[in-house]
């Protein structure tokens, strides 16, 4: 697999998640045990945030629909681009 396609797919998948995460933080703000999921990578000096700011999570939701889109973007660039050189070789 060619490597642009790799790395778009990646980047749809991490995209993916963090727009899942932000979406059960949201669902969970009713539950009582607020406690925030997340998609990024854990440190271990890093202290998880125990409260759920909803404002957060509505901003987070919308940088991965970005990120998902510029994702797709790139992923028919590239296809597009392999189509046209297959057509030029044949």
């Amino acid at each position: 697999m060619n490597v642009a396609l790799s790395t778009a797919l990646s980047g749809i998948s991490a995209a993916n998640e963090r727009l899942r995460a932000a979406a059960a933080n949201i669902a969970n703000l009713a539950a009582s045990s607020q406690t925030r999921g997340s998609a990024e990578p854990t440190n271990v000096d890093k202290r998880p945030e125990v409260e759920i700011n909803p404002a957060n999570e509505i901003v987070e939701q919308q940088s991965a629909s970005y990120a998902y889109v510029a994702n797709l973007k790139v992923l028919t660039t590239q296809l597009n681009t392999t189509g046209a050189l297959l057509d030029i070789k044949t």
